[in-house]
């Protein structure tokens, strides 16, 4: 276990390393993602403060995710292979995300994803630009700006 500090738009992981860890985020945010063969950023997951990011690849399998820093960020950089007992909660509640976001990119609107990523994620609307929240979603950044438009209507 490595406390470090990583500064904005820093690499922590690339795709293709036999060597994944995770990271605790104590302050500042992370993003996991993968780049498609025509060059499109398709982001997985955005790691705020007391968020566990990783990849779950098996040990002797290559990474599927980029992980980089969108802000000066403190990490807790753990080794994969390192037995460590984290807090369960942040676990369930990863794996509890992870699975409603599975869900809702296979049945849900629009307007459903971003009220979703709203709720899930309160703060990252402001701290990262419209392109990621749109890529996250896995829309256009033209579907987004109707989809908070249609968002707030709602809000009124």
């Amino acid at each position: 276990m490595n406390k470090i500090n990583v500064k904005k738009k820093q690499i922590l992981q690339s795709k293709g390393n036999l060597h994944s860890q995770a990271y605790i985020v104590e302050s500042g945010l992370l993003r996991s993602y993968t780049i498609d063969e025509n060059g499109k950023e398709h982001i997985f997951m955005f790691g705020p403060e007391g968020w566990i990011v990783t990849d779950y690849a098996a040990a002797d399998e290559p990474c599927d995710l980029y992980i980089d820093a969108l802000e000066d960020s403190v990490v807790i950089q753990i080794e994969k292979n390192t037995e460590l007992e984290i807090d369960h909660k942040k676990i369930v509640k990863r794996m509890r995300v992870l699975q409603r976001r599975v869900v809702m990119l296979m049945s849900a609107s629009v307007i459903e994803r971003y009220a979703h990523f709203i709720s899930t994620y309160p703060t990252i609307a402001q701290r990262v630009p419209q392109y990621m929240i749109a890529s996250y979603l896995g829309i256009t950044p033209e579907a987004l700006s109707a989809a908070k438009s249609q968002h707030l209507k709602h809000l009124k």
